[in-house]
Parts: structure tokens; C-alpha cells; sequence
């Protein structure tokens, strides 16, 4: 089956992967756009296993405050990349972590990861 650019884009739209990795996943997946997602997410999950050791020297430093400003919290949140740290989606989970810090006020980092966040656990957003 050929796999249009319009196609590619489409799922780089969803999925922010690179255009080649959006390519073969529809290839491999004979253009089914939910199995390609589902294989994209499922090879991500394995890069971040992979880079899991690796040394995260860049990020952002995110607040939140409830809306009486009587609690504020500060969260650090690192990456590997400047890059990462100025795209969209990193920064909406950053905005989702101190969000949860400020309502659930988690004992420890484990207990922030298993935390709720849109619909799945922190941990899941950050793989």
C-alpha cells in the first residue's frame, strides 16, 4: 500500500515523532493509523528504557499556586535536550507534574509517577 506525505503528516501531527519513523510505522503497520500509533508509542517506550542511564542536563523549572496564593510549589523537571525543553508537549507535562505536586502533595518522586495525569499515570506521560 503507498503511504502519501499527506499520510506521514497526518500521524507526525498526533504522534510529534520524526516524519521517517511516521513513514515506517505506517509502512510496517500497511497504512492503520491506530496500529501505527499504537507501535510508535510502544518503540518509544523502548528508547526511553534505553536512554533511562543517560544524563539529564537540561529542563525547566515550572511553578504552580493555588488560586488564593496561600501554597505554591516549585518542580524541577530535566531532559536531555534544549530542544525538548522548548517543545509543547514537554511543556504541558511539565505544567501537569507541578499540578499534581500543588493538589495531591505526593510523599516522594514514586508516588508522584503513579499519580493520574489526563487519563493515564505520570510515569506513562513521561515514557
Amino acid at each position: 500500500m503507498p503511504i502519501s506525505a499527506k499520510d506521514v503528516k497526518k500521524l507526525r501531527d498526533i504522534t510529534g515523532v520524526g516524519m521517517m519513523d511516521c513513514k515506517k510505522a505506517l509502512v510496517d503497520t500497511n497504512g492503520d493509523f491506530d496500529q501505527a500509533i499504537d507501535l510508535l508509542r510502544k518503540k518509544g517506550q523502548n528508547v526511553a528504557a534505553k536512554r533511562a542511564d543517560r544524563e539529564a542536563k537540561e529542563g525547566l523549572i515550572v511553578t504552580a499556586a493555588t488560586e488564593d496564593k496561600r501554597m505554591a510549589v516549585m518542580v524541577e523537571v530535566n531532559c536531555e535536550t534544549d530542544f525538548v525543553a522548548k517543545d509543547e508537549n514537554f511543556l504541558k507535562f511539565c505544567d501537569s507534574v507541578a499540578a499534581n505536586v500543588l493538589n495531591l502533595q505526593p510523599a516522594n518522586v514514586e508516588e508522584l509517577l503513579e499519580s493520574d495525569a489526563n487519563g493515564e499515570t505520570i510515569e506513562h506521560a513521561r515514557q
